[in-house]
């Protein structure tokens, strides 16, 4: 029997609001106590091909205070794909909120399907500090150059890759400082549940994980992906970066993590120089746009241009500028970067680092 089954659920709390992320599909169910847990092993993406099938749902939310009294109830309904993104202001009552329980109430009529409980993130607002990484060549080795390595990807577990040890380094150092650690990755939405088992197994335990909905991409009426972004990954990382920021607000740090094989460089230059408070964020976009990294139509450019003036207002609202700091691994011994852009940003943010299992300086290890 099928039945509705959170993919992920997200939920940020800050001081004005609840921003929850999540997504639905139907998972085979069988009931309570017929898993053997003897034939537990990491997971490898194939196993959630069903995740590329849509369908829409209905969630019912109800937040619970301390003492599980409930001060909040509403419902949602997702998208055509099952994604949810939304924000639960906060007043009086909705702040005491401490955890959320989730139901899905379109699936089967009459019945409230509980999808399962979750207490928020609480990102605190006196001292608000981010690490937001890359995934693919950045914290594991991948490659899909050829059909062979694509096959492998998808048959394989992540741990069956190699591991970048100094990003790993990295990382937890930072965590160990309280930033707050968020995944980006260009691989299939179906590739989650392979990379949280890599994570776990690394001791990366409450990151977010955004990756690229391959759904969207296929789909006649969407617009908000389209074949080209297949190849170019500047529109997807660009937009799930402004979607964190949008989640968590403007933070006091930011550390952003990538790699020197594509347009991360780029990507996270663009977004430093909008949080210096140096330049108008719609003004840079506009320079931007004939950067092969930024190949958008016009739906996109509509999207990505929206999230720039709320970005832009949200910066105005900050007393303090962001501090960035920005690591990209090496393709192989290079000492500087070659940008793919007429715009003059600032390299100094930026330090190069090995990409090999060699440890590298970084926040000092406890």
């Amino acid at each position: 029997m099928k039945r509705p089954n959170l993919v992920h659920f997200l939920a940020i709390k800050t001081d004005d609001y609840i921003a929850v992320r999540a997504s639905c599909t139907m998972k085979e169910w069988k009931g309570p106590g017929s898993v053997d847990l003897s034939l537990i092993t990491p997971k490898f993406p194939i196993q959630e091909f069903r995740l590329l099938k849509s369908s829409q749902f209905g969630l019912k939310l109800i937040g619970l205070d301390e003492q599980q009294n409930e001060v909040f109830k509403k419902t949602y309904d997702s998208d055509s794909f099952g994604n949810y993104s939304f924000k639960i202001p906060l007043d009086d009552k909705t702040k005491k909120i401490k955890i959320l329980q989730a139901y899905e109430i379109k699936k089967r009529k009459g019945l409230e399907l509980h999808l399962g409980s979750f207490i928020p993130l609480v990102i605190e607002s006196n001292k608000k500090k981010l690490i937001i990484c890359d995934f693919d060549k950045t914290l594991v080795d991948t490659k899909y150059s050829s059909t062979k390595d694509v096959y492998n990807s998808l048959t394989k577990p992540m741990s069956s890759f190699p591991t970048v040890k100094n990003s790993v380094s990295i990382i937890r150092s930072y965590i160990r400082k309280d930033f707050h650690p968020f995944i980006l990755s260009a691989s299939p939405h179906f590739y989650e549940d392979s990379m949280r088992d890599w994570l776990y197994q690394n001791k990366i335990f409450t990151a977010g994980i955004f990756l690229k909905d391959y759904r969207r991409i296929f789909s006649l009426f969407e617009g908000e992906l389209t074949p080209k972004d297949l190849k170019i990954q500047g529109l997807y990382k660009l937009n799930h970066l402004l979607d964190i920021l949008m989640m968590t607000g403007i933070p006091d740090e930011l550390v952003l993590m990538g790699d020197n094989f594509e347009s991360d460089p780029v990507i996270y230059l663009t977004l430093a120089q909008v949080l210096s408070k140096e330049v108008d964020p719609w003004k840079l976009w506009r320079t931007l746009q004939e950067n092969p990294a930024f190949q958008f139509n016009k739906k996109q450019n509509s999207q990505v241009l929206s999230k720039f003036y709320q970005l832009g207002s949200m910066i105005k609202a900050k007393a303090n500028k962001t501090q960035v700091k920005i690591y990209i691994r090496k393709k192989t011994d290079e000492q500087e970067l070659n940008l793919t852009t007429d715009y003059k940003f600032s390299k100094n943010l930026i330090e190069l680092y090995d990409g090999n299992t060699l440890m590298i300086t970084g926040p000092e290890e406890n």
